[in-house]
């Protein structure tokens, strides 16, 4: 195997444990769709894209802004790290970054993206008039949808975002890669440790995506149903929001399935650890998240005799292997997940691990993969709220009775 991350797991995962998992996975993949992000080329065409984005002055560009949340954005937000460029991502219209980038860009050296497959995603179209109105150049990655009408209107070219799960489309489609290029990372590295990772995390065999998704199940059928992460570097924490996503919008459905949550590290030491090592047990798996060789490191100068020339990110991961250890000690199942650096190749690595992972899980919890059939749910709430003016009382009201009819045997 060529793949670049190291993953551990204990209690380390037997033969058989392995070859169960195998044998579900290979069973119930049947009854759901086939994997389409595995195919890391079909959905992109790299020319079209270099084409459309290069009629902008793109060495003039300082900011890159994005519309768009969840699937629509999360792919890119793994990549954010790598930009060229100054990013601002608009997940909704709330008022803080949404004044902040207004006031710290401007229509002369910055683009808009909106994002959004369906085009009725209300926190994008929200927020793309104001945006207009000031004079800002537009790429819409869209294809049908009130969103589509409106950048249809103002003639900005359009790149189709094909009708699939956002989740685990971004890295394959225009979704996160036009972007990314906007934003000068190294698309075809990325691509290429997308495409390692897929060669073998594809195989039903021993290897990482099959591992972590065995020891998860393993566990999931014991009780857990938390994953808790830790990435002791912020350039792993777009990553494990990917991770988060993926993780609680495809198996937790069906009354099934696990929820994925995360805190910054080393900082979560100081705030959740006393409840992973000395707290209930039997609910949370912990998973640490590292790099090895962070960019822009540097060498500690400290008053501590025993800390000088260790770099700052050395000291940390002394940090996460210490804190790794306690767990284990403790008899907490746990996990780590580590690369050598930060840089596209990896990561298309590591988002290949997190997609095929979460991919296998579902597969053995027996749930579908690619939709979220809940999720409408709140939208459609809101759209009529919005539309009917729904006060602040009224909405008080509404809910005082759903809640007296749906909770009245609870107590």
């Amino acid at each position: 195997m060529n793949t670049k991350i190291k993953l551990e797991c204990y209690p380390e995962i037997t033969d058989a444990i392995i070859n169960d998992t195998i044998n579900i996975i290979k069973k119930n993949k049947e009854t759901w769709d086939p994997p389409f992000f595995f195919d890391t080329s079909t959905y992109l065409d790299l020319p079209k894209i270099r084409k459309t984005v290069d009629q902008y002055n793109i060495a003039n560009l300082e900011n890159i802004i994005i519309l768009g949340t969840g699937g629509s954005i999360q792919t890119f937000l793994a990549l954010k790290h790598l930009a060229k460029k100054k990013i601002f991502p608009i997940t909704s219209s709330r008022a803080i970054e949404l004044k902040g980038c207004l006031d710290k860009t401007s229509p002369d050296n910055s683009i808009v993206i909106p994002i959004s497959r369906g085009g009725e995603t209300l926190d994008v179209n929200s927020t793309i008039g104001t945006f207009i109105k000031k004079g800002y150049k537009f790429i819409g990655l869209s294809s049908t949808g009130t969103m589509h009408e409106i950048l249809k209107k103002i003639e900005c070219p359009i790149l189709d975002v094909p009708n699939l799960s956002g989740r685990y489309a971004g890295s394959v489609t225009n979704v996160g890669i036009v972007p990314a290029y906007l934003a000068g990372i190294n698309i075809e590295a990325f691509l290429n440790g997308l495409k390692d990772g897929y060669k073998i995390f594809s195989k039903y065999e021993r290897q990482p995506a099959i591992e972590l998704a065995a020891f998860l199940f393993d566990l999931y059928k014991k009780g857990y149903k938390v994953i808790f992460s830790m990435p002791y570097s912020k350039n792993l924490e777009g990553l494990v929001g990917l991770w988060v996503q993926g993780l609680s919008e495809s198996t937790g459905k069906d009354e099934k399935g696990m929820i994925g949550t995360y805190q910054s590290a080393p900082i979560c030491q100081h705030s959740v650890l006393e409840y992973l090592l000395g707290g209930t047990k039997g609910v949370v798996i912990p998973i640490l998240w590292m790099i090895i060789n962070e960019n822009l490191d540097l060498i500690l100068d400290s008053s501590l005799e025993y800390l000088n020339d260790f770099s700052a990110q050395m000291i940390v991961n002394y940090q996460a292997n210490a804190t790794f250890q306690a767990l284990i000690q403790q008899k907490v199942p746990s996990a780590s997940i580590t690369i050598e650096n930060p840089f596209e190749f990896n990561f298309g690595n590591l988002i290949a691990l997190v997609l095929s992972s979460v991919y296998y899980l579902c597969l053995l919890i027996n749930v579908n993969w690619a939709s979220n059939p809940k999720v409408i749910i709140g939208k459609q709430i809101c759209i009529n709220a919005i539309k009917e003016k729904v006060t602040l009382d009224q909405g008080i009201k509404i809910r005082k009775e759903i809640a007296k009819e749906i909770f009245k045997t609870f107590y």
